[in-house]
């Protein structure tokens, strides 16, 4: 069995749990995703919401950074994309960056974190 052949099958298998209402996500965007959390029998969706600092990995297992500040502390969180935990993605706001990592933000308090948006 030849390499390409396994990728071939590998992409076959993952093809139906890739989702395809995802938007265009870059680093620097503003985003709000939609987390499911399951409490007791009931399930609900808890919105979490900031900036895209890294993305990583590809196809099925493309993950994304999203970076907060809550009450003046940063709040990090990685998130699977394709994941069924995740109900959606918002693209809020996009900005303008020059890196294609963002991890200078984590030393940046208050205004001097801001990013310069951009418009479509």
């Amino acid at each position: 069995m030849s390499k390409l052949n396994i990728q071939q099958t590998i992409n076959n298998v993952e093809k139906p749990f890739l989702k395809n209402d995802i938007p265009l996500l870059k680093i620097g965007d503003n985003v709000k995703v939609g987390v499911k959390i399951i409490e007791g029998n009931k399930e609900r969706v808890q919105f979490y919401e900031g900036t895209i600092i890294a993305k990583k990995n590809s196809s099925i297992n493309t993950t994304i950074t999203v970076r907060k500040t809550f009450q003046g502390i940063g709040v990090e969180r990685i998130f699977l994309i394709h994941s069924p935990k995740i109900d959606s993605i918002n693209v809020l706001r996009s900005s303008k960056v020059r890196r294609s990592k963002l991890y200078y933000l984590r030393n940046l308090r208050g205004k001097a974190s801001r990013l310069k948006q951009t418009f479509k």
